[in-house]
């Protein structure tokens, strides 16, 4: 973001000094960015449920979405939340400590001069995911803080105390124990949003037809938070039908924002590759790929907004909600997968780092737990703390799902009960009973299959869900990133091709030349993966951004739809 927009403050003692920095542009956020509190010295990456609450860290029972610093003579600490979407790096040498938000910064202060050494070998799960199943960062000798952790240094030495992430209680088995713990999720999810009340203006709440946002939806109806809605689409699509519904029953403002209608088009001009690269590595430091679409900077807003995103928290995490087959075997499949996967295009090194990434989360006996739990450190503790980067140089949107206490919440909830989807479900009928009859977009709830009124379970003996509405086909779903057509496709290749020495300690460069040899690229994630990959292990970031870079024309593979 332009410096003429970023503020700074600094605390120095014996040994210690304290830097933090904000593009917010004043000081209302409380608390401020360094304080000081019965003789200790704290800074607060992300923000407190309760301002008050910067006493009491770091306190795993905390609300908030937040990573907490402290400093004193002699002491340096930090400490990450649960699912570390607010991240920790860190780094040693003979000289220094050095711990930060930022890995590159961390990276550049701890290095006697201004050169880069990256960790090659560790960014094989950037070309395989996208993003980082491990604590490494693109920087030799960096690490990403684990899940509530805290990370201590005194007097030179540094120590790390991890625990461990909550154990899922079993399912409840009476309709009582059911209530008493979907009580528990809905009061961490009140408490998230209460602070919303007094802020002077509604939350914006970008709302669809789906199931997170209606969760977000009650609990600030329930709450008593003054909010309007958003919904983008058509007004005959499923999203706006079903918000317009929900809005109606809350008695909230709704707005649709309809899609441009422009005549049908054969191919669009879009931005080279080497711009969005550029631009996603400076943003999210190697983290992310540019296959992702990350949010451009915009001026600092206060205005609070809300979405679902990260929802999947309250539902197993997302890579149990990709499962259809829940048999032990699909389940280690899965896992396995998500470490290992395109096995042929990676080398002998590459493949067996990714085993030993692998292996303590294949040891586990519960592989819902395992799942749900991998979700939590690395999708939304790498991924999302990555992307989110973005976002935040527009503001600091409101994310109940990213709250502490909500995830602490979810996490103690039995993962088969919640990948059922009775606990969102009984959530949003306890918070908003309102909605009990507006029908969901999408795939019916899970555990609604082969429930009737003639045949309910007896936890539902007086509710069956009503019907669901299917998602709408618009025609609408070519994205030039999936599709990228030839002349896309060749300045991917040329880039990968072209730096294939410097990839060469993690692909096999038959199978990347093999991967690229038709003219249009049929695996665009692992492409865009290798060319982010590429453009930063050949200097593209730092320095200066690409100028004079022509658009490039993708044409749309059915152009007769």
């Amino acid at each position: 973001m332009p410096p003429d927009v970023i503020r700074g403050r600094e605390w120095h003692g014996r040994g210690v000094s304290l830097f933090a920095w904000t593009n917010e542009p004043d000081d209302s956020r409380q608390p401020p960015l360094i304080s000081e509190h019965g003789g200790r010295v704290i800074g607060l990456n992300g923000h407190l449920a309760d301002p008050a609450d910067v006493t009491r860290l770091p306190d795993d029972s905390v609300g908030g979405c937040f990573s907490g610093w402290f400093a004193g003579d002699g002491e340096l600490a930090a400490s990450t939340a649960i699912n570390r979407v607010c991240p920790v790096f860190y780094a040693e040498t003979p000289e220094l400590h050095v711990v930060g938000s930022r890995a590159l910064l961390v990276h550049l202060a701890a290095r006697p001069d201004d050169r880069i050494e990256y960790d090659v070998l560790a960014l094989q799960a950037m070309v395989r995911q996208g993003f980082f199943l491990s604590d490494e960062t693109p920087y030799q000798g960096v690490s990403a803080l684990r899940p509530s952790s805290r990370l201590t240094v005194r007097d030179g030495v540094r120590s790390i105390t991890e625990t461990p992430l909550l154990e899922a209680a079993p399912a409840p088995t009476s309709a009582r124990d059911k209530r008493a713990a979907i009580g528990e999720l809905a009061d961490a999810l009140l408490a998230t949003v209460a602070p919303l009340r007094d802020l002077g203006e509604p939350v914006n709440l970008a709302l669809t037809g789906g199931r997170d946002t209606r969760i977000l939806a009650a609990v600030l109806h329930a709450a008593r938070v003054p909010f309007r809605a958003t919904t983008n689409g058509l007004d005959t699509h499923p999203d706006v039908i079903i918000a317009r519904r929900i809005a109606a029953k809350l008695g909230v403002e709704h707005t649709v924002i309809a899609p441009p209608q422009t005549a049908a088009k054969d191919a669009v001009l879009v931005e080279h590759p080497l711009s969005r690269a550029w631009e996603t590595l400076r943003t999210c430091e190697g983290m992310t790929s540019a296959y992702e679409s990350i949010v451009s900077y915009l001026p600092y807003s206060g205005k609070p907004t809300m979405s679902g995103q990260s929802g999947e928290t309250l539902r197993a995490g997302s890579l149990n909600l990709l499962q259809t087959d829940l048999s032990d075997k699909a389940l280690l499949r899965r896992i396995d997968n998500t470490f290992r996967k395109d096995g042929k295009l990676f080398t002998a090194a590459a493949n067996e780092h990714a085993r030993e990434l692998a292996a303590p989360w294949l040891a586990r006996p519960n592989r819902l737990e395992a799942l749900d739990h991998i979700y939590i450190w690395y999708k939304v503790g790498r991924w999302q703390a990555s992307a989110r980067a973005g976002a935040l140089r527009r503001g600091d949107p409101v994310r109940p799902f990213l709250d502490n206490r909500v995830a602490r919440a979810a996490l103690s909830l039995d993962q088969g009960w919640r990948l059922s989807e009775e606990v969102i479900y009984a959530l949003i009928l306890r918070l908003a009973p309102e909605l009990r009859d507006v029908p969901i977009e999408g795939k019916p709830w899970r555990f609604a299959e082969g429930l009737t009124p003639r045949k309910p379970r007896w936890f539902w003996r007086d509710h069956v869900p009503p019907e669901h509405m299917p998602t709408a086909k618009t025609g609408g779903g070519w994205s030039w990133r999936t599709s990228p057509g030839p002349a896309l496709s060749a300045v991917l290749r040329e880039q990968v091709l072209g730096s294939l020495d410097a990839l060469a300690p993690i692909v096999n460069p038959d199978e990347v030349r093999a991967l690229f040899a038709g003219p249009v690229v049929t695996k665009p994630g692992p492409a865009w993966h290798l060319y982010t990959v590429s453009t930063l292990l050949t200097g593209l970031y730092p320095g200066k951004q690409p100028e004079g870079l022509e658009e490039i024309t993708v044409s749309r593979p059915d152009p007769a739809r």
